[in-house]
């Protein structure tokens, strides 16, 4: 029966072709290049790149070029007499119109300048067919929506304080990629472990239930310790099948994750040992704070608070708004004409808001604003405390990893040999079945060990490299090159 669904399990893999070797460092490096996670960090950055650019672009002139052709109208409206009196006449005329407008925001002001081009042309219908022409060969002018708070100013700290945490936000998703990778390097690599266990165990099972019913039969052992004996083979059978399907599924998460297909068989090269690597806390730390983005967005979020109580500020005092331009303008009922001899053309607007009575509305967004800019200083520095002190922990526990993978590689090693020794006790009779099944267990939890504790190593320095955003087994920052991204 064993053997018939190991038949049936492993026929579904005649359709694979391609067998793939991978070591950890291979299957680190394609979680940053063609991963999922990676895609998708790679996506969301381009996005907070073009965010960006779009700030950048509001500091740049814009030309703009306006049309209407053609607006007609056609109409009876009421006129009035010379004499007083009133009637009803035909408005029949079309207007047509071009306009070139040039305009750049002021980051150091909030204001706006703005240059102006402009020819109409109007054709009144009727009787007579007339028509004539109006231009403003250019016309200069400065808007100011607001003196006493200047937004552009705020966007100047805060949106590339945004970007650069895009940056560094996009390494860490690129490291929290890898840690996903390494997961699901170590779930597959244990599978293949918990194979070889099963295949193993079923051998020795076979073996040893075999060498127990010719003992029973000579009367060296009683019959409950058969049973004992075919219990464990029946139960080595059960694993083994079970294993198989673990290791399927395992392959399947692994191979989903990298993005290769279904005809990809992914078999996994074990790691021998870990780089030995000692990571300086104060050195790490510092590197924290200059890279971590969890930092870089709280310091965005107090710049934020100080911009929302500047904004408050603003509102609850005098406001006051200018507009002013000066320009040329010329009217002609000839088209050769329209631009000769032009006249001045100037407007002038000054606009003051000042509240008299407005019972503590602005005072009191004023003190929300700022109680709400405490709170967040205070926040802040509570959640910068507890990140660090995590950070040190973790690099200090790290620190001592190198160690348990050595202790456990050790163990799994020394747990073999009991076994081994035991399997030879029983088979000439000196052991009995359970203390066999008890070093046969203390095996397999072993080799488990070790695998889990390379997993935990390469997942916490992982961790760490996310965090500082370096590698400390080459002594860099990590990079990358952003301008290649960007299509």
């Amino acid at each position: 029966m064993i053997i018939l669904f190991s038949l049936l399990l492993n026929a579904t893999g005649f359709t694979q072709q391609q067998k793939k070797l991978l070591t950890l460092e291979q299957v680190i490096q394609l979680s940053k290049e063609q991963s999922l996670d990676a895609i998708v960090a790679k996506q969301r950055f381009r996005a907070d790149y073009w965010e960006f650019r779009s700030y950048k672009a509001k500091y740049l002139p814009k030309f703009t070029l306006n049309t209407q052709f053609p607006q007609f109208n056609r109409s009876i409206k009421k006129y009035q007499n010379p004499d007083g009196s009133y009637s009803y006449i035909e408005d029949n005329y079309n207007t047509t119109s071009v306009n070139l407008n040039m305009s750049q925001n002021i980051g150091l002001t909030g204001g706006q300048i703005f240059v102006n081009s402009d020819l109409q042309r109007i054709d009144e219908f009727g009787s007579d067919h007339v028509y004539s022409y109006m231009s403003s060969p250019i016309s200069i002018g400065y808007r100011q929506p607001v003196l006493l708070y200047n937004e552009y100013k705020w966007e100047k700290q805060i949106e590339p304080l945004k970007y650069k945490e895009a940056k560094k936000t996009y390494l860490s998703n690129l490291e929290s990629a890898t840690i996903n990778g390494i997961n699901y390097f170590f779930d597959l690599l244990l599978a293949q472990k918990n194979l070889q266990i099963a295949k193993s165990n079923y051998a020795n099972a076979d073996t040893l239930y075999k060498i127990s019913r010719q003992r029973y039969k000579i009367g060296t052992i009683a019959e409950n310790e058969l049973m004992q004996m075919k219990l464990s083979y029946l139960n080595a059978g059960a694993d083994l099948n079970e294993t198989k399907i673990d290791l399927r599924a395992a392959k399947i998460r692994l191979r989903s994750f990298l993005g290769f297909n279904e005809n990809v068989d992914i078999e996994l090269i074990s790691p021998d040992s870990v780089s030995t690597v000692t990571i300086d806390v104060d050195k790490a730390l510092k590197f924290v704070r200059k890279n971590n983005p969890e930092l870089i967005n709280y310091e965005q979020q107090l710049l934020e608070a100080e911009r929302q109580v500047a904004k408050a500020k603003s509102e609850k005092g005098l406001n006051a708004s200018l507009f002013a331009s000066f320009g040329l303008t010329q009217k002609s009922d000839e088209f050769q004409h329209v631009y000769e001899n032009p006249q001045n053309q100037e407007s002038l607007n000054i606009g003051l808001e000042i509240p008299l009575v407005d019972w503590g509305l602005g005072k009191g967004r004023y003190k929300m604003a700022k109680s709400n800019r405490e709170l967040i200083k205070t926040d802040i520095k509570r959640s910068e405390i507890e990140f660090m002190q995590n950070v040190a922990l973790k690099i200090m526990k790290f620190n001592l990893q190198d160690d348990q993978v050595e202790i456990k590689k050790q163990a799994s090693k020394t747990a073999q040999r009991r076994f081994h020794i035991s399997k030879k006790r029983f088979m000439v009779g000196k052991l009995d079945v359970l203390d066999l099944n008890d070093a046969s267990q203390e095996k397999d939890i072993e080799k488990r060990n070790y695998i889990s504790s390379l997993r935990s190593y390469w997942i916490n320095y992982f961790e760490i490299r996310k965090i500082t955003l370096y590698d400390f087994f080459n002594q860099k920052p990590i990079k990358t090159q952003f301008d290649n991204m960007i299509e």
